[in-house]
């Protein structure tokens, strides 16, 4: 395996920290919510039936709802803005990061 796909492999699995010490792979991430209306709350009801459904709140009231690729609905404590954030600056980094892929790829083309 080169240099660069081992770098794209790291890149694919950046962890997203939804609160309490649990990640979610950013990349698996469809829509970050907030859980204050009623088709919310179908939603989460909806996924429970179909046991899609993921408790990360430890107990905590629900300030955010996150529907994964697989359509699996996951509960988070953390307000969905701050989460938000977090996957926007994990996004930026990947974007530094695929800079300095090329850079890499730059030098060993050179070589």
């Amino acid at each position: 395996m080169t240099f660069k796909k081992q770098v794209k492999s790291l890149m694919e699995q950046e962890l997203l920290n939804i609160g309490f010490g649990n990640t979610i792979v950013a990349d698996k991430v469809v829509t970050i919510l907030t859980p204050n209306t009623s088709p919310m709350k179908r939603l989460k009801d909806e996924a429970k039936e179909d046991k899609r459904l993921i408790d990360a709140t430890h107990g905590r009231k629900t300030r955010s709802i996150i529907v994964t690729e697989s359509n699996h609905v996951i509960l988070s404590a953390i307000q969905a803005e701050t989460i938000s954030q977090r996957y926007t600056s994990l996004k930026k980094g990947e974007t530094v990061k695929d800079n300095q892929l090329n850079q890499l790829e730059e030098e060993e083309d050179e070589s």
